[in-house]
Parts: structure tokens; sequence; C-alpha cells
């Protein structure tokens, strides 16, 4: 998502329920958490469509936090990132959008674009099966191997699109694009 198709979803009366960017804390994400909660319930948001944008924005953020960590001047690890999360309505259906921007290694890419290709590739059925498959072996639970959340993203959208754009040899901008559909 680029600043021309914020632009778009505001002008097409859309509605941008949060954006931010900068330095992630566990801290700072619970109270965008909260700022979310207040948004659907304003908005009279379906439990199910809430609870389906809250895990996935949980999953990002904390994706964002594993991959993005760069040391300061006094080895203290931050992370960056860039997260929106946006409502357009077109025809007969409502999108919320759900993006996300940070920087990652070259063996972080890697690593994730190997998982998202066959996350990407499975369709719904094969998406649950895999994701048992997952929980019931242990592997990557939560681990910066982003394996289960993927999953976890996965199951509760519509479409999910990446891509890496390279900054030089070694840092790539990682961007995460989830889509949940609603018919009216």
């Amino acid at each position: 998502m680029h600043m021309d198709h914020i632009r778009s979803i505001i002008k097409d009366d859309g509605i941008i329920f949060l954006t931010y960017g900068g330095v992630l804390s566990q801290t700072l994400i619970s109270g965008m958490i909260e700022a979310l909660e207040k948004e659907a319930e304003n908005s009279d948001l379906k439990m199910g469509i809430a609870n389906n944008i809250f895990t996935i924005f949980i999953e990002l953020t904390q994706n964002m936090m594993n991959y993005s960590g760069k040391y300061e001047d006094n080895d203290k690890i931050t992370s960056d990132g860039l997260i929106v999360v946006a409502k357009e309505s077109n025809e007969n259906q409502e999108n919320y959008l759900i993006h996300s921007n940070n920087i990652v290694s070259k063996d972080d890419k890697e690593n994730l674009e190997m998982k998202l290709k066959e996350v990407v590739s499975l369709d719904k059925d094969e998406l649950k099966k895999r994701y048992r498959q997952l929980r019931r072996e242990g592997k990557d639970k939560h681990s910066l191997g982003a394996g289960i959340g993927f999953y976890e993203i996965a199951k509760r959208c519509d479409k999910i699109e990446y891509h890496f754009d390279a900054i030089d040899e070694n840092k790539f901008y990682f961007n995460l694009n989830i889509t949940i559909i609603t018919k009216d």
C-alpha cells in the first residue's frame, strides 16, 4: 500500500482506522490494539471481522518487531515499521486492509519469502490442514521462523500480497498487504 492508495481510500470515503510509522514496542502495540477495539466498536464492526483484524494486526506487529530489529549506539535493539489498518468500500463489499512495511536483512528476506510462497500457494482447506500439522509438531510456533503466524494470518484473510524492495545488497523493504473482504 503506497501513500497514493491511502489517499484514494480517504478520497473514496474509506476509513483509515490506524496508521503508525516508527519504533515499535509492546506497550505501543497494546495501545494501538485498544484504539482499534474502540474504532471497531464505534463502527459496529462484526465480532468475527474485528477478531480477524486484531489477530492479523498482532501477528504483523510481532513480525515487524522480530525482523526489523536494529542496534542503536548503546547496543539496545529497536524495531521500526509502518502499519496501516483501513477500510475501503466498493459496490457490494467492504474491504479491510492491513498493511505492514519494515526493513529486513537478506537472510530474513529469503526465509520470509520461502514461508510466504508456501502459504499463498495453499487453498483454505490445505491451509487449515497445514496449520493443524504445524501446531501439533510445535515447529515455528511464534518463533523467528514466522511459519505459524503467516498461516494464522492466511486463515483469517482473503488475500495476501507481499513484495521486497532492495535498499542495498543486504537490506530490503518487506511490504505485506492483507485483505479481508466482507459482503454487504
